[in-house]
C-alpha cells in the first residue's frame, strides 16, 4: 500500500513499517551494516566487535501497571544490545518535553531510568533535553542509544537460523501490550496485568554460559509481537518456521481481553521477553538457563525450523489444523512503546 502521507501503520513494526524502511530509508542510507537490519548495528572498533542501537519511546500512557516510559526506554535499548549478543555498557538519553509537563512526573521518570540503568548494569553517560511548546509533543518522548561489546565467541543474527533449530520463548506473550491497553482504556481485571518491561542482558549472559555457539538467533518481540519477529527471521534466514499454539504461554486474563477485543496475542508488544533459536543439542541447557532467571520461569519450547516452506511461518493449532502466521498488517495498538 502506497500513501502520500505517513500513517500510524508506518510505526507498527509490521508490513507497512518494513516497506517504509525498504523503500524510503535504506536507499538513502544503504551500507552493509545497516542492511543487516538487526536490533542494533554490529561492527568492529579497534579490533573489537561492538553493537550500537538507538530507539525512541512515545508510549501512551506514560505510567502503566508495571512500569513507565523511563524504565521502558532504558530496558528497550539494553535489550536491543543484548539481542546482538553484546554486553550493554553505555547509554545516552534524550528527553523531548512538552511545555507545562509536571516537574514531579519528570522526577519520577528520571528516577525510574536511574533504577533501571543500575539494575541492568549500564551507565547513562550523555544526553540532551529539549522543551517544545504546549501541544507540539504529547507530554514526553524519550530517545535512548546504547553501546555494548560482543564477546569473541558470540555470533547471533537474524540470518543465522538453521533447519533443525529449536525455538524457545522466555515467557508469556502480550503482557506489555495488554497492560498499556488496560490503563489507556480504563479496563480492569480480577488480577492486574503488569507490563513485562525488564532488562534481558542478565538472562542472555546465563544462556551463553550454558550453550555458547549453540545459540544462533536472539530477538525480543516488541512492536509487531512474536508473529512479526518470526517472519523477519524466517525471511532473512531462508528457513521455514513451525510453532505450536498449545505450547505458547499466555496468561488467562491476557487471553480473555484479547478475545474480547479481537486482538491476537501473537502480534501484541512484549518488552521483557526474548525468542532464541538454538541447536537442538543445546536447547535443554538454554531452556534451563532461561528458567533460572525469575523472568524466565514460564519459558517454553514453542517450535522448530525446517528446510520446508522457506521464509514462511506456520502454526499448528490446538485443534490439529495449520494456519499461516503472517507479518502484522496495519497497527493493532499505536503508541505502545
Amino acid at each position: 500500500m502506497k500513501t502520500d502521507k505517513i500513517l500510524l501503520d508506518h510505526g507498527s513494526g509490521g508490513k507497512i513499517s518494513h516497506r517504509l524502511t525498504q523503500e524510503l530509508l535504506l536507499p538513502v542510507f544503504d551500507n552493509p551494516i545497516l542492511a543487516e537490519l538487526n536490533d542494533g548495528a554490529i561492527f568492529e572498533l579497534n579490533g573489537r566487535r561492538v553493537a550500537f542501537s538507538t530507539d525512541s519511546y512515545t508510549v501512551d500512557p506514560i505510567f502503566f501497571p508495571g512500569g513507565d516510559i523511563g524504565e521502558l526506554a532504558v530496558n528497550g535499548t539494553v535489550n536491543d544490545l543484548a539481542m546482538c549478543g553484546a554486553v550493554p555498557a553505555y547509554l545516552s538519553a534524550a528527553l523531548i518535553i512538552e511545555e507545562g509537563f509536571p516537574t514531579e512526573q519528570l522526577q519520577a521518570i528520571v528516577a525510574s531510568m536511574g533504577r533501571a540503568a543500575e539494575f541492568a548494569g549500564v551507565q547513562v553517560v550523555t544526553g540532551d533535553t529539549k522543551v517544545v511548546p504546549r501541544g507540539a509533543v504529547d507530554k514526553i518522548f524519550i530517545n535512548t542509544s546504547g553501546l555494548g561489546v560482543i564477546p569473541a565467541a558470540v555470533e547471533v543474527a537474524c540470518h543465522r537460523a538453521q533447519p533443525g533449530d529449536v525455538i524457545i520463548l522466555s515467557g508469556t506473550l502480550a503482557d506489555h501490550g495488554v497492560s498499556v491497553l488496560a490503563r489507556r482504556e480504563g479496563l480492569s481485571f480480577d488480577t492486574t496485568v503488569q507490563s513485562d518491561t525488564a532488562p534481558l542482558n542478565h538472562m542472555v549472559r546465563a544462556m551463553f554460559a550454558a550453550a555458547g555457539g549453540g545459540i544462533h538467533v536472539l530477538r525480543d518481540p516488541t512492536r509487531g509481537g512474536l508473529g512479526t519477529a518470526l517472519n523477519e527471521i524466517a525471511e532473512k534466514s531462508g528457513v521455514g518456521i513451525r510453532i505450536h499454539e498449545e505450547r505458547i504461554p499466555v496468561k488467562p486474563e491476557v487471553a480473555a481481553l484479547c478475545e474480547l477485543l479481537g486482538f491476537d496475542p501473537l502480534y501484541l508488544a512484549n518488552e521483557g521477553k526474548l525468542i532464541a533459536f538454538t541447536a537442538p543439542e543445546d536447547a535443554e541447557a538454554v531452556l534451563r538457563a532461561v528458567r533460572s532467571d525469575p523472568r524466565g520461569r514460564d519459558a517454553a519450547v514453542i517450535g522448530e525450523c525446517s528446510a520446508d516452506r522457506p521464509g514462511r511461518v506456520y502454526m499448528q493449532t490446538r485443534i490439529g489444523g495449520t494456519r499461516i502466521v503472517d507479518m502484522l498488517a496495519g497497527e493493532q495498538l499505536p503508541r505502545i512503546c
